[in-house]
């Protein structure tokens, strides 16, 4: 594979293709979602999902994480999980309604979270704690069973009960960073270094 090197990064690798392809075929699902197209949207929003679980785990494996891939893939997540939301709204919002008040809170400090970064930092948050990758995991299961099998109440509230937590992990994270890095595990292991 040939090498695109930006700011000291070779950047052409397989999690980045992967990312990349997340931010591609992003504007097909969301055309899908408002079409009404829900077996469609759900298959390729799956794909979607699935594809942001590898794309990170192969960049651990073999140690191919950038910062370039870091901020590729978060902005990859953002509009994954954005169009995830959009089909919940379009298609699953009568069995989500009575339970919003937690969502509510979620996408609250999902939002804040972006704010605090760019207000310190200018950049998309691509820290990737433990906390926030794990919840993404749950989150990205949960949908899948809420499309394909249907709505579990207990489930809904452990993926976003565990979303609200780890965005509260990674404000407080912002807070007590110097600059964004890739490798923050957590708040944990940031207060035990210092």
């Amino acid at each position: 594979m040939k090498q695109i090197i930006i700011k000291g990064e070779n950047v052409l690798n397989v999690p980045n293709l992967i990312s990349l392809y997340r931010l591609l075929v992003f504007p097909l699902i969301m055309y899908l979602a408002f079409a009404g197209q829900e077996k469609w949207f759900v298959i390729l929003l799956c794909i979607s999902l699935v594809s942001d679980v590898l794309d990170g785990n192969i960049a651990r494996l073999f140690k191919l994480q950038t910062n370039f891939g870091a901020a590729l893939d978060n902005l990859a997540d953002i509009c994954t999980y954005a169009v995830a939301l959009l089909g919940l709204f379009l298609f699953k919002w009568d069995v989500i309604e009575p339970h919003a008040l937690i969502l509510y809170v979620f996408l609250t400090l999902f939002v804040l979270s972006y704010f605090v970064s760019f207000f310190r930092f200018g950049k998309i948050p691509g820290l990737h704690l433990y906390s926030a990758v794990s919840a993404g995991y749950v989150q990205s299961i949960f949908f899948f069973v809420l499309f394909v099998f249907g709505f579990f109440p207990w489930f809904y509230y452990l993926a976003i009960g565990w979303g609200v937590v780890a965005y509260m992990e990674k404000i407080l994270v912002l807070f007590k960073l110097d600059d964004i890095k890739i490798g923050v595990k957590g708040l944990y292991w940031l207060m035990k270094k210092q």
